[in-house]
């Protein structure tokens, strides 16, 4: 680039510079701004950048000049994100499975790029990526990308879908080629990316997860299943599929002890009705899919919880016990 093209972008050289080296608790010196301008083979005197600030300032760019210690310094108080909302992507990145350690890493790394150079090392004394449970499967971002496009494109897509073998390597499942699927979300649960479509062969509602599918095609149809999404309530499919699993979906009554409230809260939501049971015990009837899931939900919260209704839902309960029972006898 000529010279007199660099000295063009000295306004956006100079924001940059600011956003790099400067925060609420760190200022930049004026003769400091000249030295990085320098660096960048722009020349430019005090008097013009003092002009350009003025400009940044007037444009909604809040820049402090403060005086220490005899010397003037600038900061950039106004950042497109504060360092706890950083952190919170930082550790969304961390957390998600399908995100492969490599690819936390990148992302971390231009999620770094979004504070200054002394939030970022904030940033890296808190990230640890290595040795976590993360996907192999580093072309997840483009399933991702074709999902999405299927979607705006109101496109069926046909895929691949996989599964683990006891080799620890993934192979096709059996049935595993699908077509006349047509996508119509994408829904992040339990550390898991999915997609959430109409099958048009069993014209059901299905989910796939998206780290297991490859070889996704846009078939250019347009996809089946409007009249089934119109009215579909994403969070409440999630919580019946993801939290209990697909089974049998009926109203029980549960009786739990007083101390399991948080446990309920969290379960079913704060518009569960609760009524008062006998002792420390407090009762609610909330719709459930009836499944292992479920029961093995029951089984875990110990004597917190006792199933009172209905019989049809006792009885399987009461099988399943046994079941368990003689396996192990």
């Amino acid at each position: 680039m000529a010279k007199s093209e660099k000295q063009k972008m000295k306004l956006l050289a100079l924001l940059e510079i600011l956003k790099e080296f400067t925060d609420e608790e760190h200022g930049i010196s004026m003769s400091e701004i000249i030295s990085q301008l320098e660096q960048r083979e722009i020349h430019a005197e005090r008097k013009s950048i003092y002009s350009d600030i003025t400009l940044l300032n007037d444009n909604g760019y809040e820049i402090e000049k403060s005086k220490e210690k005899g010397n003037v310094n600038y900061c950039l108080l106004n950042r497109d994100f504060e360092l706890p909302e950083l952190k919170l992507l930082v550790d969304a990145v961390q957390a998600s499975k399908f995100i492969s350690e490599k690819k936390s890493n990148e992302l971390i790394k231009k999620i770094e790029a979004l504070a200054s150079k002394y939030q970022a090392r904030a940033l890296q004394r808190q990230v640890y990526v290595a040795n976590r449970v993360k996907t192999n499967y580093e072309s997840v971002y483009y399933n991702i990308d074709d999902i999405n496009q299927a979607i705006n494109s109101n496109s069926r897509i046909s895929f691949d879908y996989y599964e683990w073998t006891l080799e620890k390597t993934m192979e096709l499942r059996e049935n595993g080629k699908k077509s006349a699927i047509s996508p119509w979300a994408l829904m992040w649960d339990d550390e898991n990316y999915y997609m959430v479509a109409f099958d048009g062969e069993s014209e059901t509602i299905k989910h796939y997860r998206v780290d297991k599918m490859r070889r996704i095609t846009l078939e250019n149809i347009p996809r089946d299943g409007k009249e089934n999404f119109e009215k579909f309530d994403m969070a409440v499919y999630a919580k019946k599929v993801f939290n209990m699993f697909t089974g049998n979906e009926q109203v029980v009554k549960l009786e739990f002890k007083k101390r399991m409230i948080g446990v309920v809260m969290d379960r079913f939501g704060k518009d569960v009705i609760i009524m008062p049971g006998e002792g420390d015990t407090f009762v609610v009837n909330v719709k459930v899919s009836v499944s292992n899931m479920f029961f093995g939900w029951i089984i875990g919260l110990g004597d917190g919880v006792k199933i009172l209704g209905p019989d049809p839902v006792l009885e399987q309960f009461g099988q399943k016990m046994e079941q368990i029972r003689n396996q192990y006898c």
